[in-house]
């Protein structure tokens, strides 16, 4: 039996949840900017106009001429479209299966799905670190696992805000039956709400 689908979007991520034959979907996807992909192609229009009057252009060429198509090529670099990092992908999934499971998917725009499959022997708790770097300061969803010294990241390549993350916590402690999470690792439900603003975005 299929649910209608359920869905939280912020900033350039959207999350969807939807439930087909007692197997729950948790997805998150990234969604197209229609104006980056507008200045895209401005972009390239612009080198291409540059590039077309530099060449049928009657007058002398001049100094002008030779840095004018670098720096249109550099502008129409600077506004290509790329959907996320240097990977293209378009989405990742979380699939439970009751009794089984999970599975982790990375959907690239290409088409491709790669796909990972872990048995719920293995699963020991799911946790919400908060990650800082030099320049910025994200939450991540990892799985604890029987046996592994390192955890496993649910979405390796995106970085989707901790208020789409919540839902997905949620769905994996009801899944694995771990209602507690160690305070060193991850805080409470009612702390992340009070750690986080409107945007997913963790206040300082």
């Amino acid at each position: 039996m299929k649910q209608q689908a359920q869905g939280i979007s912020s900033g350039m991520y959207r999350y969807m949840h939807r439930c087909e034959s007692g197997v729950n979907i948790h997805d998150v996807f990234v969604e197209r900017s229609a104006f980056r992909v507008l200045f895209s192609y401005v972009g390239v229009m612009c080198l291409l106009a540059n590039v077309s009057h530099t060449l049928l252009s009657k007058e002398s060429l001049c100094l002008g001429s030779f840095w004018s198509v670098p720096f249109s090529a550099i502008v129409a670099k600077c506004l290509q479209y790329k959907p996320v990092k240097k990977v293209l992908i378009c989405a990742e999934s979380l699939v439970i299966m009751p009794a089984f499971g999970i599975q982790l998917e990375q959907h690239f725009w290409s088409g491709r799905v790669d796909r990972k499959f872990v048995p719920i022997s293995k699963i020991l708790q799911p946790v919400l670190n908060e990650c800082v770097t030099p320049v910025t300061c994200y939450w991540s969803l990892a799985l604890l696992l029987r046996d592994e010294d390192e955890t496993m990241l649910v979405f390796q390549n995106l970085h989707p805000p901790v208020k789409l993350l919540l839902p997905i916590w949620k769905a994996l402690c009801a899944f694995t039956n771990s209602g507690s999470i160690g305070p060193s690792v991850v805080l409470q439900q009612d702390d992340l709400h009070n750690h986080v603003d409107g945007d997913g975005a963790v206040d300082s």
